[in-house]
């Protein structure tokens, strides 16, 4: 029985509806939420965010962490402080990519040694990311758990993950009484989620890569959080990939939006890509880029099969609530803007 949790990353919008759903379970004693700065609250609202949830400040790196895990025996953690990008979105996280670095990967190793001294914690739920398996030509139409990557990213994100899951596997193989579940994310969709691809979508104008009209999935907020919960309550050990159900091609994406597409050469994609990056509307990493060319679709029979359950949300509808939280299309900047037009007429 699940007693005590501790949930890292809890001033990410996911990390935090894991922490309280966790809390709100009558048969967990206690829930412990550590970050190096607590959530938001939003506008208006006082009290505690995180409902009964503990919230500890402390950094991965930080060597009392060891001491939280030990004084507060706790018996399963939940790591979701993995960033996608330098700044990543968590609460006074503004370092750039050497800091992400050494938050997930340096972090990831310290919270496990962590982990692996402790007489207590006997369950271990690390949230990662299908990035982990690349996105190229040359890709299999779908990839299963065992499927090993056609390109491996040298680089950002993916890079951090592939390491992040090494050390993982390490400490399954030290602590194989310790029950590990590895969770690879489809990209995040839904009325509070931020990312690179949820900016992109918002904005008036969506650039595709001509010639490719790659295959994408997403995983709704609710389930991931479902998942996250189900499987710190109960034994589910292995790799497990979480997405909804089918894949929709950007055209198809780009359809629902209305908003308009303007296809281009990759070259000048990524130059697009670069201006909206100075302009911070998007933050594409390379491979998030090569997402937009090559797409990429997983398999999730084995996460079904072990848990019982499946997502409530396709990745259709993933998408569709995502639209019908965004009440109209962002601005570009008018440079921006006066730069699509005279591409699109040949200026």
């Amino acid at each position: 029985m699940t007693r005590t949790v501790l949930v890292t990353g809890v001033s990410g919008h996911v990390g935090a509806r894991v922490a309280i759903a966790l809390a709100a379970d009558p048969e967990i004693d206690r829930v412990i939420g550590v970050d190096t700065a607590p959530p938001p609250s939003p506008a208006g609202e006082d009290g505690a965010v995180l409902g009964r949830t503990e919230f500890v400040r402390v950094a991965l790196r930080s060597p009392d962490l060891v001491k939280v895990i030990r004084d507060a025996d706790v018996d399963t953690v939940v790591h979701l402080s993995l960033v996608s990008g330098p700044g990543g979105g968590r609460a006074g996280d503004t370092g750039g990519r050497p800091a992400m670095k050494e938050h997930n990967v340096i972090g990831t190793m310290q919270l496990l040694a962590a982990c692996q001294r402790s007489a207590t914690v006997r369950r271990v739920v690390v949230r990662s990311t299908t990035a982990v398996y690349g996105s190229s030509p040359h890709a299999p139409a779908v990839f299963t758990e065992d499927t090993m990557p056609v390109e491996v990213s040298h680089h950002g994100y993916a890079r951090d993950a592939t390491e992040v899951e090494t050390y993982v596997r390490g400490f399954a193989r030290r602590r194989p009484d310790v029950t590990t579940t590895t969770l690879r994310f489809a990209n995040l969709m839904g009325p509070g989620v931020d990312s690179p691809l949820t900016r992109y979508f918002s904005q008036p104008v969506l650039p595709t890569v001509l010639g490719f009209d790659p295959r994408l999935q997403f995983v709704h907020e609710d389930d991931a959080v479902e998942v996250l919960c189900r499987t710190a309550r109960a034994d589910h050990a292995g790799v497990f990939n979480v997405s909804g159900d089918g894949v929709l091609l950007l055209s198809q994406c780009a359809r629902r939006t209305g908003r308009p597409v303007v296809p281009m050469p990759s070259p000048a994609f990524r130059l697009v890509s670069g201006v909206a990056r100075g302009a911070r509307l998007v933050d594409f990493s390379p491979e998030q880029l090569s997402l937009m060319s090559h797409g990429r679709a997983v398999d999730t029979t084995r996460l079904a099969a072990e848990l019982g359950w499946r997502p409530k949300y396709s990745t259709a509808a993933a998408f569709d609530d995502f639209l019908r939280s965004r009440g109209g299309p962002g601005e570009l900047p008018r440079a921006v803007v006066d730069w699509l037009a005279d591409l699109l007429t040949g200026r």
